[in-house]
């Protein structure tokens, strides 16, 4: 199976930036989490709304990417396609990830002042909104370039033959 191009093969315009923080405010807002994040699935921060990380926040995309990755394959050993959401809960703060149309990784940080059900409700309302984004950008991004490829094409398929 083929992993989608990194955001590093693409580009997002001005609209495209403002368009997706506007979604990803709209968020924050109805859900009451701290902070959105948008990682794409080679591991590199897009962009991210609400309160600024006080992490290192190129660390914690490759995480993230790698996160998926990892469940990706748990996922298979059991028998299923994929995990399309993933949630990790800690004493204070939590954090549900939600796969984008396999290019990229919704991030929500939140604390006690909401809810697991109310974060995943708005989240779900979304995801489709972002990935219509995403798609159109990286749509512009290859008919402007097509000759373009990823910077390393086989590793994806070599790491998923590793697992099978």
């Amino acid at each position: 199976m083929r992993m989608p191009i990194g955001a590093s093969s693409w580009s997002f315009t001005e609209e495209d930036f403002t368009a997706l923080t506007q979604v990803l405010q709209r968020f924050l807002f109805d859900s009451n989490a701290r902070c959105a994040l948008l990682v794409d699935r080679s591991g590199q921060l897009v962009t991210y709304a609400g309160d600024r990380p006080s992490f290192d926040v190129t660390a914690f995309a490759t995480l993230t990417a790698a996160d998926f990755s990892a469940n990706d394959q748990l996922a298979r050993l059991i028998g299923e396609s994929d995990f399309n959401t993933l949630f990790h809960q800690g004493e204070k703060e939590s954090m549900l990830l939600a796969d984008v149309a396999r290019r990229v990784i919704l991030v929500a940080l939140f604390d006690n002042r909401t809810t697991l059900g109310l974060v995943r409700l708005k989240m779900r309302a979304i995801v489709d909104e972002v990935g219509r984004l995403v798609e159109r950008s990286l749509q512009r991004s290859q008919a402007a370039n097509p000759q373009r490829q990823p910077l390393l094409p086989d590793v994806d398929d070599e790491i998923d033959r590793l697992f099978q």
